[in-house]
């Protein structure tokens, strides 16, 4: 069975972004076997420098690199990655299952993004969209998306 990992900066406060996680959590069980792990967000002042900004995502970095699985496949959420559209993105996941990648590692950066270090070391770097969401709901994004995937992979009528 495949295993995801999904590394997140920042805990969620949101009742409703944390009862759609549990939602896609539970109908994952499932297909895969799911762990997300939450990693603190470095705060900032109130205008922070680019030095300080820097610094707090190199922290963030160092945070997120102890956590990744050994073997893993990683994919790294970012503005600037490729875009998948919803049955590129159940190819992509499948094929890492052929291929006998069965540990892959999402990688969710906090509202600042990710460091370079992390994009640079990531296997894939994937755009949810031109646009710009909270990083609370790209969570929620992450996992519909990964749901939707795996019905796609088995046929069903989820994805229309």
């Amino acid at each position: 069975m495949l295993s995801i990992k999904i590394i997140c900066v920042g805990k969620l406060k949101e009742l409703y972004f944390n009862d759609a996680v549990i939602e896609y959590w539970k109908r994952l069980t499932s297909y895969c076997r799911l762990e997300i792990e939450e990693i603190p967000e470095s705060r900032h002042p109130e205008n922070p420098s680019q030095a300080e900004i820097h610094a707090a995502l190199l922290k963030e970095a160092e945070g997120i690199e102890r956590r990744i699985p050994r073997g893993a496949l990683v994919v790294a959420l970012s503005i600037e990655g490729k875009e998948l559209d919803s049955i590129q993105m159940a190819k992509f996941i499948q094929l890492c299952a052929v291929q006998g990648k069965n540990r892959i590692c999402f990688i969710i950066g906090g509202s600042r993004g990710l460091h370079g270090r992390i994009k640079a070391r990531a296997d894939v770097n994937l755009s949810m969209s031109k646009m710009t969401f909270p990083h609370h709901l790209a969570r929620v994004m992450l996992l519909e998306q990964l749901y939707r995937s795996f019905k796609i992979a088995e046929g069903s009528k989820y994805h229309k």
